[in-house]
């Protein structure tokens, strides 16, 4: 049985993780192999455990002990688990639980960028995406919609930022991914250059006079599409587009210009996924 420990101290420093750590203190850069993430929701944990994911340590609130959490406890019997009821840890956090759990868990060494795109017909690349809400909901339509891998720009924010796990419902553990480099100068032209050695026709998603409309056929010809998205707001450098072997469009009506990045990326996962 999990060690259940009752929180009497809010200013407790095994807590740090959950309520006082910043984001760059928890991938804890300087030595990566000591980085933690944190999951949330017993649904989104247990993916992560099923994934081989490590837990360290669990917050929850007490009712959920013998509700939905209750299958952790059992798959993670020497993990210490600290309790409070709902507005003690929403005191802690900061925020509400979303069902109640928290899990702090092992951050994993992230592959190379040719282990991802070993196999891969499909990838998804992102340029500079900052808001956490858009990247989980692009992991999960690049899970669900047939693309294999996921590369990101040295700017793009964490995946394994606590909401963006959460957004993804835990499937930033069941798609690989990794950076396209460590460093700003890394991309657009080393990391593009990086693909198309791999054998990748790039694919800009962009407004612009010579996009091809998502639709046409010549993309569906080649066998590995890279496709690359830009940040909110702004879109795709023009840096970008220019070294991408081809741009695309999704035809809008009633005078929209463009849809939000993580709306776009689901038609183009769709549209432009194997046959």
């Amino acid at each position: 049985m999990a060690p259940i420990l009752p929180i009497t101290d809010l200013s407790d420093p095994r807590l740090d993780v959950f309520a006082r750590l910043t984001e760059a203190q928890l991938r804890n850069r300087l030595e990566p192999a000591k980085g933690v993430f944190i999951a949330e929701s017993p649904k989104v944990i247990s993916l992560a455990l099923d994934a081989g994911y490590q837990p360290l340590s669990l917050l929850m609130e007490e009712k959920q002990m013998e509700g939905p959490a209750r299958g952790l406890l059992a798959r993670c019997p020497q993990v210490p688990v600290y309790t409070a009821d709902r507005e003690t840890l929403a005191a802690l956090t900061g925020y509400a639980l979303t069902r109640g759990v928290l899990c702090a868990m092992r951050r994993p060494p992230l592959p190379s960028v040719e282990a991802v795109c070993a196999g891969a017909r499909r990838l998804a690349v992102l340029e500079g995406i900052v808001d956490t809400t858009n990247v989980g909901a692009i992991f999960r339509s690049a899970a669900a919609l047939h693309v294999d891998g996921v590369l990101l720009s040295p700017t793009c924010c964490d995946p394994f930022n606590r909401r963006a796990v959460r957004v993804s419902m835990g499937t930033v553990f069941q798609i690989p991914w990794t950076y396209l480099g460590r460093d700003a100068a890394d991309w657009p032209r080393a990391g593009l250059d990086r693909l198309h050695a791999l054998g990748f026709h790039t694919v800009a998603m962009a407004l612009s006079d010579q996009a091809r409309s998502i639709d046409d056929p010549a993309l569906l010809a080649w066998e590995k599409l890279a496709i690359v998205l830009g940040t909110e707001g702004d879109g795709l450098a023009p840096a970008t587009i220019a070294r991408c072997d081809d741009t695309a469009c999704i035809p809008m009506s009633h005078g929209v210009d463009s849809l939000n990045v993580a709306a776009a990326s689901a038609v183009a996962f769709w549209q432009l996924r194997p046959r």
